[in-house]
């Protein structure tokens, strides 16, 4: 990360930000944090695994983010935290760059007129933001960004370019939305007919929680009738697809490419891999967690990991697995033909056994 004139802190500093206590000395200053293996003198990193200590102890960075058992094997000014790689999460949003943020409205932008724009909120250049529209103080909407009728941004709330915040929507208060994002388009509805396809007007809008996180690219549709639904404290990656009346429990993550189709629940505190698939109108409890590639085709009521798919393997080896699962029904349809011609002695033999 590059340094910044802005931005110098103590240890004494940056152990009051994140609730640790300073071994060493509380005056070392740094300018700017790195990984362990390239930082240098003026620099914080952090070490959040052990297998890390040996790189630690070699690293030229001034201050330290350690765990206590750490600590004391060695010389540098540590900052010792139960959890370093959260601090360090805390020390990185301090090095932030706001000194671009300069609040106002860009002589392009297009506000309707009964739209009050705070005096701390930053409009950036061809904004445009429709009649009947809230917007928070501390709101920056960069370049581009639509906000459309009625829509409602919460508070010191992000949104990058590019933006299409469709009617009706509402985006809770510290949220962040990455450019190329569209919240609110019209969820995949239709009635099928002789003569094809009868489009079901999609009525109802987007909920997005407090401290949400949306990727760029991504695709959050709103509801047939009821609203979709975001919790909040979600994080949801770049090109990641949310169908229609989804609700999105508490804190839960869905990683790139992922895909939830209409209508089902995911429980709080869990997660959904990159290019995972979810079914429609399914129910997921809390603490779920389905690895990369899952295809999840059914409720699930109990909290875990959830794993489907074929790991990558060599080719000849997948198409001979493949083949096999092909013959799975054949195989099925011997072994229930040797149960019924053997079954009964089997089970009688099993029972003169016990």
């Amino acid at each position: 990360m590059s340094e910044s004139a802005f931005a110098t802190f103590t240890a004494a500093q940056l152990a009051a930000q994140v609730g640790g206590t300073v071994k060493g000395d509380p005056d070392q200053t740094i300018t700017s944090i790195a990984p362990i293996e390239t930082a240098r003198a003026g620099q914080l990193s952090f070490v959040a695994r052990r297998q890390f200590v040996k790189k630690a102890a070699s690293s030229a960075a001034d201050i330290l983010l350690v765990t206590a058992d750490l600590a004391d094997t060695l010389s540098h000014t540590c900052i010792i935290v139960a959890d370093p790689y959260r601090a360090y999460a805390q020390v990185s949003q301090l090095f932030w760059d706001k000194y671009w943020f300069t609040p106002g409205v860009h002589a392009t932008a297009v506000i309707a007129p009964d739209v009050e724009v705070p005096a701390d909120c930053r409009i950036g250049p061809q904004v445009v933001v429709e009649a009947g529209a809230v917007i928070g103080a501390g709101v920056e909407l960069d370049a581009q960004v639509y906000v459309g009728a009625g829509v409602r941004v919460g508070a010191r709330t992000v949104i990058r370019p590019r933006v299409t915040l469709y009617p009706g929507v509402v985006i809770g208060e510290d949220c962040m939305i990455q450019s190329g994002t569209v919240v609110g388009a019209d969820g995949f509805g239709y009635a099928r007919h002789p003569g094809g396809w009868e489009k079901i007007a999609q009525l109802g809008g987007v909920r997005v929680g407090n401290r949400v996180e949306i990727g760029a690219n991504a695709t959050i549709d709103r509801g047939a009738l009821a609203d979709t639904v975001l919790g909040d404290d979600v994080i949801i990656d770049n090109l990641v697809q949310v169908g229609h009346n989804v609700q999105v429990g508490d804190r839960t993550a869905l990683v790139a490419q992922s895909g939830i189709a209409g209508s089902t629940i995911l429980g709080k505190d869990g997660s959904v891999g990159g290019q995972s698939a979810v079914g429609g109108h399914l129910t997921i409890a809390d603490n779920v967690h389905f690895v990369g590639k899952s295809m999840v085709a059914q409720s699930v009521s109990e909290p875990g990991q959830y794993a489907s798919g074929l790991p990558a393997q060599p080719f000849n080896d997948w198409r001979r697995a493949v083949a096999r699962i092909g013959q799975l029904k054949v195989l099925q349809d011997k072994v229930n033909a040797l149960w019924g011609k053997f079954g009964d002695s089997i089970e009688q033999d099993k029972t003169d056994k016990a």
